[in-house]
Formats: C-alpha cells, structure tokens, sequence
C-alpha cells in the first residue's frame, strides 16, 4: 500500500476541506455561517458543498424560517468515516521518516 493510498481526492480543494473540517465538529451549519467561516463566494459553497453530497459526506436540509429560506448542512456517517481516513493518512505522511 502507498503511503497516499488513503488520501480522498474530493478533500483536495480547501473549501471542501473547510466544510467537512467545520461540519465533523458540528451537529450542523448554516449556508451563511459556513460561508462567512470559509470566505466562499455563494455560488463557490454550493458548488462545492454539492460536491460532497453527491459523495453522500454531507447532507442538505432546506427549509424556511418565516419567509426566508435556510440551508443546514452535517455531515454523514460516511462522510465522517472519510474525512477521519484522509486526516489519518496525512498524519502518517507526515510523521513519516526517511
């Protein structure tokens, strides 16, 4: 096995690096509260965080408040699974002696 096997393509980009980051420390987030902790632009978070669910590593849940519409994102148990993956193999490339 490579000592990058384990390393997962789809957290490569930092704003989805950011949103799983964010989004495995909490129950979930909000649309703009994940923007605003990211510096993302709308249509950057969207796109990416339509990325990972795709993936089934995060869910959406929309709904409105009032009149204005909300969108949650947290994180599944694959998601979860995966990200714990990739930061346990840059761990290890990391710590690794030549």
């Amino acid at each position: 096995m490579g000592l990058i096997d384990n390393i997962n393509k789809l957290f490569d980009h930092r704003i989805r690096l950011g949103i799983m980051s964010v989004l495995v420390v909490n129950e979930n987030v909000d649309f703009n509260t994940l923007k605003e902790l990211l510096g993302a632009t709308d249509g950057n978070l969207a796109s990416h965080a339509k990325t990972l669910e795709k993936a089934n590593y995060i869910t959406v849940e929309k709904s409105f408040i009032g009149r204005k519409p909300n969108t949650k994102y947290s994180v599944t148990k694959s998601g979860r699974i995966a990200f714990k993956e990739h930061i346990d193999a840059l761990e290890k490339l990391l710590n690794k002696k030549n």
